[in-house]
């Protein structure tokens, strides 16, 4: 493990086919004026919101809505959301939902009190939060994100074709989330496994980095691995709790800060994958399944032991009579069969993007330089048409 770091993540968890039992317990430590936050209503369907409101009922709260959060939420919503948390005087927001849900209350949270455009300060300055905060407490219905235990928040402004995430400190963090992974088994098929991919990429954006033997990258093959055999039982058969309750606990562990202690990090093919959901607004983890490969092929020569090693320990690639590069590309080689058997999308001209927006993706697309490789423009375009 290299360097130094301070780790604490103060979200509780309630896991299992009870745990919605506890949101009675949560409530009393808020006060009565509650933003209920949703998606486009298949939580109406479910019978879902039907409970969730009666606990809050229950429990004296008044309940103010704010459904119709979209899949990849917008500007134009987060101030909508924050006129109404402020009209209210919410005391607390409860998201219901997916990953984009739990962005959206996140992003409302630091956004009602802020003095000034919280787009400008939060998402194009990076700056911390310095006013007033409204609490946030998660009910999972989908699996990808892992938002429902980390600071992440990512908003959309459809204005300037830019999909920004701000990472905010453990101030942040949901005080609580629900996790029922009989919530999630409604999930249309193609979402499901966008979320499946989601998980795998926060994995490895943060295992493809870094040379020294670190703790991290042990647990986060075990993740992979998990990830892997559960995936594969959960396409053919979606409500098989044991393979769903396994994803669901995957998605939070990949992504509540755990693994990325001691280690750089990545975060490239995300970098390139927002900014195509900002021109196309596809599906997050689609994008994510279709630039993958053609950057990890790009970077392999500069990290050469770390995708040997991932072939081996993750793959089961058998390293005898090859070289290195050979059992490297063995292991990416199978990471593209399993995706393909999961039926996610392997092209970007398949989310929408066509070639003329391919320089302009490219220029929305961060540079970071955590991974092996610090990416040019021009290498970012490359990619894209290998993508394509």
């Amino acid at each position: 493990m290299l360097g130094n770091f301070m780790y604490s993540n103060p979200t509780k968890l309630y896991f299992g086919e009870d745990s919605l039992n506890f949101l009675k317990d949560e409530l009393k430590n808020y006060g009565s004026n509650v933003l209920l936050v949703y998606g486009g209503g298949s939580i109406k369907k479910t019978g879902l919101y039907d409970k969730v409101v009666q606990i809050l009922k229950d429990n004296g709260k008044e309940i103010f809505e704010d459904g119709g959060v979209m899949p990849n939420p917008t500007v134009e919503k987060l101030y909508e959301g924050c006129q109404r948390a402020k009209e209210n005087q919410v005391d607390f927001i409860l998201a219901v939902g997916g990953g984009s849900v739990c962005d959206y209350a996140k992003a409302v949270s630091v956004s009602t009190y802020c003095e000034e455009d919280p787009w400008d300060k939060y998402y194009l300055r990076m700056e911390d939060v310095d006013n007033k905060i409204i609490p946030v407490g998660c009910i999972l219905t989908m699996v990808g994100t892992g938002s429902e235990m980390n600071g992440g928040s990512v908003i959309t402004n459809t204005k300037s074709k830019l999909k920004i995430g701000h990472v905010f400190g453990e101030n942040v963090f949901p005080k609580f989330s629900i996790l029922n992974p009989v919530f999630t088994y409604t999930v249309p098929q193609y979402q499901m496994v966008a979320g499946f991919f989601d998980i795998m990429s926060h994995i490895l954006e943060q295992y493809f980095s870094g040379e020294d033997d670190n703790t991290s990258d042990y647990i986060m093959e075990g993740l992979l691995k998990s990830l892997i055999h559960s995936s594969k039982i959960a396409v053919k058969n979606p409500t098989d709790y044991e393979a769903r309750s396994n994803i669901m606990w995957t998605a939070t562990w990949a992504l509540n800060t755990l693994v990325a202690q001691g280690k750089s990090t990545d975060w490239m093919v995300h970098m390139i994958g927002q900014s195509i959901g900002a021109y196309t607004n596809a599906t997050h983890g689609m994008t994510l399944s279709a630039v993958s490969l053609p950057y990890y092929r790009y970077i392999m020569p500069y990290g050469l032991q770390k995708f040997k090693r991932y072939a081996i320990n993750v793959w089961d690639v058998n390293p005898q009579g090859k070289t290195d590069e050979e059992v490297a590309l063995e292991g990416l080689n199978k990471m593209e069969e399993y995706m393909k058997e999961l039926g996610l999308v392997m092209n970007i001209k398949e989310l929408g993007v066509t070639e003329d927006m391919i320089s302009g993706i490219a220029k929305g697309s961060f540079i970071l330089d955590g991974g092996y490789k610090v990416l040019t423009e021009e290498e970012i375009v490359d990619i894209l048409k290998k993508s394509f």
